[in-house]
């Protein structure tokens, strides 16, 4: 089977999830200036580091906001993607503590902002989620079940939802892993290309030859703990899901594959014990296929090691967004490592035992 990449496919599909270039940050007092215009909201703007948005907390006298600006090489339709898959959820499953969009005075979604050359960007206002991300707490395997079973909950919920972009390109999205093996050559360290090699292999010769048959609807994309607001204290753990930014129609399994990635080595003399835990719950809301189930761990592997090869690609590129990037991604290749000394016969164990009886 011959899995190679037309020629500029890799650069076309990181043009596609806006990895390759970098612009000037906008302007804040542009910013101000059109809150009050469309929103009617005035107050202190406190820039946040992200990944490829200009994003601000807006302080007012009354509530607080999230503002984002997307990047002027993302479509306006990738953009409405997002903003769709949120409003989906809010109508149809308005018990789920998902983030919500804020209407402008006239009644739109955001407000579409034309640069000097001619290129656009969206800006749009979100409820801010107060509260600590699942990334600054440790919780124990029922509640990492608790955060499961809301991506379940979420998966379940998205079911039906369909949009003319959700098909769009994005490195992110797992189903394309294998077609990025180029990575590898901008990966410094000999050790981490071999990792990175060895997880290649695995994926092609398990996933991608099941990849057509899979399961596809519209995911979350980047349901990291990062993106997970929780209360500890709280009997309902998840209080908030942010950050629809990586939406697309891909296979049901890689939504769980990515928090399972970010959980895998934070234990190291047992580096799969907090995916497994995530998986039990998520399979509480959403039965993976038993067909499908020995996938997941390898498209967790798959994920966590993107992640390393993509951090430093595009660190070099985007200096601007590199102290963020790398902390977000510091301990992958040692996690990789830790993941892949465990037998992954030992690992499908655990994911069967907590599936139960599901078919």
């Amino acid at each position: 089977m011959n899995t190679s990449p037309a020629p500029n496919y890799v650069q076309r599909l990181l043009e596609e999830s806006g990895l390759t270039s970098s612009h000037e940050p906008i302007d804040v007092m542009l910013v101000s200036i059109l809150l009050e215009d469309h929103y009617h909201l005035s107050g202190r703007l406190e820039r946040v580091a992200t990944e490829k948005d200009d994003t601000f907390r807006l302080s007012t006298d009354s509530s607080n906001y999230l503002v984002k600006v997307s990047p002027p090489d993302e479509a306006e339709a990738v953009v409405d993607l997002q903003t769709a898959a949120m409003r989906y959820l809010e109508t149809t499953a308005s018990h789920l503590p998902v983030q919500r969009v804020k209407l402008t005075a006239d009644g739109d979604d955001n407000v579409t902002i034309t640069l000097k050359d001619g290129r656009t960007r969206v800006l749009r206002a979100f409820d801010f989620v107060e509260g600590q991300v699942l990334a600054q707490t440790n919780p124990d395997a029922e509640r990492l079940a608790e955060v499961g079973e809301m991506l379940g909950l979420i998966d379940v919920a998205l079911r039906p939802f369909t949009h003319p972009a959700d098909r769009r390109g994005l490195a992110w999205d797992i189903q394309h892993f294998h077609q990025l093996t180029e990575l590898v050559e901008h990966t410094p360290v000999p050790e981490h290309r071999r990792l990175a090699r060895a997880v290649f292999q695995l994926f092609e010769e398990t996933v991608v030859p099941q990849l057509s048959a899979l399961e596809t609807q519209v995911i979350h994309g980047d349901f990291s703990p990062y993106n997970v607001v929780v209360d500890p204290k709280s009997d309902h753990f998840v209080t908030g899901v942010i950050d629809f930014g990586d939406t697309v129609r891909s296979a049901v399994i890689f939504d769980p594959a990515v928090p399972m990635a970010n959980l895998l080595g934070r234990t190291p003399g047992q580096p799969w014990q907090e995916a497994c835990a995530f998986a039990a719950g998520y399979q509480r809301e959403r039965p993976i296929k038993a067909t499908e189930l020995p996938l997941l761990p390898v498209a967790a592997l798959a994920r966590l090691t993107l992640r390393a090869l993509l951090t430093n690609w595009r660190a070099e590129r985007a200096p601007e967004r590199r102290e963020y990037l790398l902390d977000h991604a510091k301990d992958d290749w040692t996690n990789v490592e830790r993941s892949l000394t465990v037998h992954l016969d030992d690992v499908m164990a655990h994911l069967t035992e907590a599936r139960g009886g599901h078919s």
